[in-house]
């Protein structure tokens, strides 16, 4: 007899689980770690609802910024917009988009960039021109890098004969422009800026700040000078 209820209960305990392991997955009746079917989205910029300061074992990192959990990139990793420049720009979606854009574009003769941090800027820029533009624009932003030197690519214009700012530039390294593709997938918004402001203050500011020879003046006004300190002292004898 005893045996007879053991059976009995192990056949319908074995039941029971059987029933249950073909129930509905979407609502388990039993599950061990919750977490794991049913995962909680985290915002890891979000500030955190508990403040750290209220346990025993604080993160003063958190604590310093008022439960804001997002913290500074680890040294060695690369930073995500580390400028806090909010690029809002969209791809032109025809040819008068885009002229109308480019011509706007003009009009923009700073950058969002600090103007404290104009040296460092140009520094920075300067490295990523030279490894990202040179190869056509050539160092010396005349159009004749190694590629245009080999005769495998043509067109590409001096810098200081183009009519540009740094605002054009900018809009040309985010959408390109003739045969010029868009960097903006090899360049983040903050060194496009970078890059704009060293062509612009490198390439094309000087040329704006050379005069036009004046030794031919000169040589008028001396010419047509003699005559009268001659006759001035001619007068004083």
């Amino acid at each position: 007899m005893k045996n007879s209820i053991l059976k009995l209960t192990a056949i319908f305990g074995l039941t029971t689980v059987l029933l249950n392991s073909c129930g509905p997955k979407d609502n388990p009746p039993l599950v061990y770690f919750p977490d794991m079917y049913f995962p909680v989205a985290y915002d890891p910029l979000m500030k955190a609802k508990d403040a750290y300061s209220d346990h025993e074992n604080e993160i003063p990192a958190f604590v310093a910024r008022n439960g804001e959990t997002g913290l500074s990139p680890v040294e060695g990793t690369v930073s995500q917009n580390k400028d806090g420049i909010v690029s809002e720009e969209t791809l032109p979606k025809n040819v008068d988009e885009y002229n109308a854009g480019y011509d706007a574009s003009k009009s923009i003769t700073t950058s969002p960039l600090k103007p404290e941090n104009l040296e460092k800027d140009l520094a920075r820029g300067k490295v990523l021109f030279d490894h990202t533009c040179s190869a056509c624009h050539g160092t010396g932003g005349d159009g004749q890098g190694p590629i245009v030197q080999s005769g495998a690519y043509s067109g590409v214009p001096n810098y200081a004969d183009r009519d540009i700012t740094i605002g054009s530039i900018h809009y040309v390294l985010t959408n390109g422009r003739n045969a010029m593709g868009s960097y903006a997938g090899q360049l983040n918004v903050g060194d496009r800026w970078r890059v704009a402001l060293y062509v612009y203050n490198t390439f094309k500011a000087p040329s704006l700040k050379t005069a036009p020879a004046t030794a031919a003046p000169a040589a008028t006004e001396k010419t047509s000078t003699a005559p009268a300190a001659a006759e001035a002292k001619t007068n004083a004898k």
